[in-house]
């Protein structure tokens, strides 16, 4: 058989019909069975579309004019959604962002995991998908000798100036911003230029309380010494009575991490607070703290109710972070034992418990891969194990630490269907049973989605 020459070539331009969507939300064309992804089409429509790459086995387009558009395109609320990075999928509605999601776990449990029959339920999605996001890191740039903020272009370090404010952001956050850079402006106060690495203020980073409207001002500059400090302070707590905190930050390397090393309270507490269903979170400057609490609530409620936890049963929480689950878990176990490798986390996590009066959860620093089998040596038996690993999903001896521990059932928090997948097969062929999987929107107008599994024990017969 020949080789097949591919249908389309760089810089032509073709008129697509669109039928499915890839899992970054882009659409999905077919020139005589050769795939197009484009970003912004959507299932049923048809376009014009100019091909940008034709790879040997599919091809990547623009999208120039939709001539035939879906019901459920919809006008993205923020006017520089098309040049910013940051959402992905503002132009179609939320009910197809859901079903995306959705569609997206289970390709995964079909084609990785090779599950099919697991139940895959639909998205649990917001009521209202926006200003949800309870942080701010904000890069601060110069245009025309005055100060900008906003979000990098796609695939850049340029700055989006024209960006009014941010549609997946709380208020506060937004207006916060807005007043530093208003301020330090009038002080003179110079942005940092990133290639010449001079100058002062890199970012903003703004952390608000949603449920107790209590915010956190983290300015963070390439200098020691933040000038205008005294005058900066006392304007920014005179407009923003909610303001409960403002920290300096010292970053003086040439890196794209945003937070140094130093940091410093320089005016007001060390902690604001939030609350998560009836728990009480202190966070600080570089606490990890979930972005979007009322679905965090959602999600934690689903890992409860799937954790089926009794009054005499021991939990082990695995990569436990600042013990956000542990004290869900902690209020209806006998016993939590929390193991996260980042000391920060797990001392936010003992101050938490304390916080809250929770006596009944003990923290660990360390790898759970090693800490586990320590556990295990002295004798402790878990009833349920809740794992919420990073994207890379758990590391194989992790795995194998799990299955030899023989909890009833494992709960696993996921944030990466793929990673998701692929650990769900070793647990099935370690003797576990996958019995369920619920998606829920964390980030909603983004492609990602987060994913609450519980398998159970299998009994040998």
């Amino acid at each position: 058989m020949g080789k097949q020459a591919v249908p389309v070539k760089k810089n032509e331009t073709i008129t697509l019909t669109f039928e499915d969507l890839t899992h970054e939300g882009n659409g999905v064309g077919k020139v005589d069975g050769y795939p197009l992804f484009v970003p912004y089409g959507l299932p049923g429509e048809e376009a014009t579309v100019k091909v940008v790459k034709a790879n040997k086995n599919f091809g990547f387009g623009k999208l120039l004019e939709v001539k035939q558009s879906s019901d459920q395109r919809v006008e993205p609320p923020c006017n520089v959604y098309y040049q910013c990075g940051g959402c992905q999928l503002q132009h179609m509605s939320y009910d197809l962002q859901l079903q995306m999601k959705q569609n997206q776990v289970k390709s995964v449990m079909r084609k990785i995991a090779h599950l099919d029959h697991v139940p895959v339920h639909p998205t649990l999605g917001m009521e209202d998908p926006w200003r949800y996001r309870n942080k701010v890191q904000m890069p601060v740039g110069e245009h025309d000798g005055e100060l900008i903020t906003g979000f990098y272009r796609k695939r850049s370090h340029d700055i989006i100036s024209e960006m009014e404010t941010c549609v997946i952001q709380d208020e506060l956050n937004d207006r916060s911003v807005h007043a530093v850079r208003r301020i330090a402006n009038r002080l003179g106060i110079k942005a940092y230029d990133e290639k010449a690495d001079r100058g002062v203020l890199r970012h903003i980073m703004v952390r608000t309380g949603r449920e107790t409207n209590e915010t956190m001002i983290v300015l963070i500059t390439r200098t020691d010494k933040l000038p205008h400090q005294e005058e900066l302070i006392r304007e920014l707590t005179e407009t923003f009575p909610h303001v409960k905190s403002i920290v300096h930050n010292v970053n003086n390397k040439r890196t794209n991490v945003i937070l140094g090393r130093k940091t410093k309270v320089v005016w007001g507490e060390e902690y604001i607070y939030d609350t998560i269903g009836d728990i009480k979170f202190a966070i600080s400057a570089k606490s990890f703290y979930q972005v979007n609490p009322p679905q965090t609530k959602v999600l934690y409620d689903k890992a409860l109710e799937f954790a089926k936890i009794g009054a005499d049963d021991t939990v082990v929480d695995a990569y436990c972070g600042i013990g956000t689950i542990s004290l869900f878990l902690a209020q209806q176990a006998k016993k939590v034992y929390g193991v996260e490798v980042v000391p920060e986390a797990i001392s936010d996590a003992k101050m938490n418990a304390k916080l809250n009066g929770i006596t009944n959860a003990e923290f660990v620093v360390g790898e759970a891969e090693k800490v586990m089998p320590w556990w295990k040596a002295q004798g402790l038996r878990p009833d349920v194990i809740v794992v919420d690993p990073p994207r890379k999903g758990c590391e194989v001896d992790f795995l194998q630490a799990m299955i030899e521990m023989e909890p009833k059932r494992i709960v696993y928090v996921s944030c990466n269907p793929s990673t998701l997948a692929r650990d769900l097969r070793i647990l099935e062929d370690g003797g576990y049973e996958t019995k369920e999987v619920q998606p829920v929107d964390m980030f909603p107008q983004t492609n990602h989605v987060e994913c609450v599994t519980v398998l159970e024990k299998k009994v040998s017969n």
